[in-house]
Formats: structure tokens, C-alpha cells, sequence
């Protein structure tokens, strides 16, 4: 972990934070992609540099949501081993812990682990988890992992995954998320799934109107069961839909670099994020991909204390309501609670 010593050279690194909505597909290091690559033959470029373009945001990239997607597609064709899939979890949780990330909500994909070379279900989930937890203790952060399926694949496969999420209650995998592309695909298919899996305990969490409308935060809260939403920047676009979410307290896991370099956003400067918080929304802030967007949980909030002009008072709280939204129990989350109130003695 961070120590007393350098922890005070950077107020941002200083905070003690709480990330709800990091992907592990989004958090890979450059090296060791390059590693792998070399390790296991995988042909995708002759160069660090080159690698870096087909896997992280450029400044001369265009600032859409296709070219966003597309880094994905290369990112998957790393995923050639156990002791791969064990390495970018531990590195991942490694990274959050050396950022002064106090409780981190690391969510993967199992579909898209699986994928490069057929593994079953089962052992990719078993696989994150034990890693997961084993980096938990060794770098001293807590860890909980959601399980999110795309918009894009069958709702068979969204069965199997949460079946398999319920099984790994008790390892620590504490929800589901539905992820992917919001603007061509509906949630129609995957509402039973959803429904059923938050019964069985599991809390849920679902990408919504980052590329859709208001209404698909809507259809999230009432048909998906969803406690928070991902992105959910155009949620103002309805005053009805707004005052909903406000009055049932659901949480907004706003990725600002993200929605920017994604396309959903002209520029940072023009993020909803303030008018959310003026409109009383419980915001909490993320970094979504790290790796992709080329940026640090604290260099977010820089960032957002920067560009959006939202003063450390305010981050502190969001840094509160992002530990009250976590999907810890009730036990630990006042634990948590408790610590970060002594850590920014406030």
C-alpha cells in the first residue's frame, strides 16, 4: 500500500478511495500484454508503441463509442492461459491498491475470458476469484467482483453466468452487471434473468443511459432490478426518471474520461457530472477501463476537481456514497464507512 511518506505529495492520491465500476478487461498493463504476447504467440503488433494504439484511447483517436469498443476486441485475444487470467486479476486489484483504492468493485466478463481458447465457465470464474482474493490480502484492499454479461450475447449464456455468480455468493462475488452496446441491443431478453438472479441475493448493477435515453435508466430500476446504474449520464434528459432514481437513492457510477473518449460527452467540460450533483443524484465517481483510457482513480478525480471545478469537499462525499452504494454487507460497509470518515478526518 500507499505509505505515510508519499501518500501527502498528490491530495488526490491522499484520499482514500472506493471505485464501484472498474472492468478487469479495461485494466491490463501494457507490459504485460506485451509479455503474453511474446509468451503465447500472440499476433498483434511488433512494438510497444503500436500495441498502445490498438489497445488504449490516443489523443488523435476519434472520441467514439466504436472506436472505444474496438481496443476490446484485441484486449480478448490475451486471455490464453490460468495463469494469464490469474496474472491481469492479481495486477488489476495490485493497481487499485497502489492508487490508494480502499474497497474496489472489479468487474469481468466470463464470456469474453473464456472465449480465446474455450474455457469452461466455471473455471474463468473460479479463477478471477481466487486471484482476486488472494491480491486482496496481499495488498491489503477490499475486493468484491460482479459478474457482467454483454447486451449482445444470448440470454442463455446470461443464465449460465448467473447461475454460476449465485454458486460464488459465498467466494465473495457479490453482483451482476449487464454490459455492451446499449444503443443497438434491449434488455427485454435478459429481465428474467436479472429479476431471478436478485432474488437469489446477488445485487445488480446495469449499463444504462450512457448511449441510450433516460428511459433505459428507467427500464434498468423497474425491469432489471437494478440498485445502480452504469454511466447514466443522460439521465436528466428526464425530470420524471430523475426524480424516480433520486427518490430510491440508486447510485450513478459516472466514468468521466470514459464518456469522453467514448463519444458520450464533446468534452469533459460539458460532463452532466455537476448537474447531477445539483440535482441531488448520488454520484459516484469511476474510471471504468483504467488501462484503455490511459488514467489512475486519482487522476479522475484531478481531473473532475479541475476541469469540472467540483471542490475536495464535495469529492470526499462522493468518495461516502460510493462506500454506502457498495454492494458489501451491511457490516462491513459501515466498517468502511467508519474508516474513510477517520482516514480524510472529516
Amino acid at each position: 500500500m500507499i505509505t505515510n511518506e508519499t501518500v501527502p505529495l498528490n491530495p488526490y492520491l491522499a484520499l482514500p478511495k472506493v471505485e464501484l465500476h472498474r472492468h478487469l478487461e479495461g485494466s491490463l498493463r501494457l507490459t504485460t500484454m506485451q509479455d503474453i504476447a511474446q509468451k503465447h504467440g500472440v499476433k498483434v503488433s511488433d512494438s510497444m508503441l503500436n500495441l498502445s494504439g490498438l489497445v488504449q484511447v490516443q489523443d488523435k483517436d476519434p472520441m467514439t463509442f466504436t472506436n472505444f469498443l474496438e481496443k476490446f476486441k484485441t484486449l480478448r485475444l490475451f486471455y490464453k492461459s490460468p495463469d494469464v487470467i490469474h496474472r491481469v486479476t492479481r495486477e488489476a486489484v495490485e493497481d487499485a491498491a497502489k492508487d490508494n483504492v480502499r474497497y474496489l468493485e472489479l468487474r469481468f466478463t466470463p464470456v469474453a475470458l473464456s472465449r480465446a481458447e474455450g474455457f469452461p465457465l466455471h473455471d474463468v470464474m473460479d479463477w478471477v476469484i481466487t486471484s482476486a482474493q488472494e491480491a486482496a490480502k496481499q495488498f491489503n484492499i477490499k475486493v468484491g467482483l460482479i459478474a457482467s454479461v454483454n447486451r449482445h450475447e444470448s440470454p442463455e449464456l446470461a443464465e449460465q453466468v448467473a447461475w454460476l455468480s449465485v454458486e460464488h455468493m459465498k467466494n465473495g462475488l457479490c453482483g451482476m452487471d449487464l454490459a455492451g452496446n446499449e444503443a443497438e441491443f434491449k434488455t427485454i431478453p435478459f429481465h428474467d434473468v436479472f429479476k431471478e438472479a436478485k432474488q437469489s441475493g446477488l445485487h445488480i448493477t446495469i449499463h444504462a443511459g450512457e448511449w441510450g435515453p433516460a428511459d433505459n435508466v428507467r427500464d434498468a430500476i423497474e425491469n432489471l432490478g437494478a440498485e445502480r446504474i452504469g454511466h447514466g449520464v443522460r439521465i436528466l434528459e428526464d425530470a420524471n426518471i430523475t426524480a424516480m432514481a433520486k427518490e430510491r437513492n440508486i447510485a450513478f457510477e459516472v466514468c468521466v474520461t470514459s464518456n469522453f473518449q467514448s463519444g458520450v460527452v464533446s468534452s469533459i467540460a460539458e460532463h452532466q457530472l455537476p448537474k447531477m450533483l445539483d440535482a441531488g443524484l448520488n454520484v459516484t465517481i469511476n474510471t471504468d477501463d483504467p488501462s484503455i483510457s490511459r488514467i489512475t482513480l486519482s487522476q479522475e478525480y484531478q481531473q473532475i476537481s479541475e476541469s469540472l471545478k467540483i471542490p475536495m469537499d464535495a469529492l470526499q462525499k462522493s468518495i461516502l456514497h460510493s462506500a454506502q452504494a457498495s454492494f458489501l454487507p451491511e457490516k462491513e460497509k459501515a466498517e468502511l464507512i467508519a474508516s474513510l470518515i477517520k482516514l480524510m478526518n472529516i
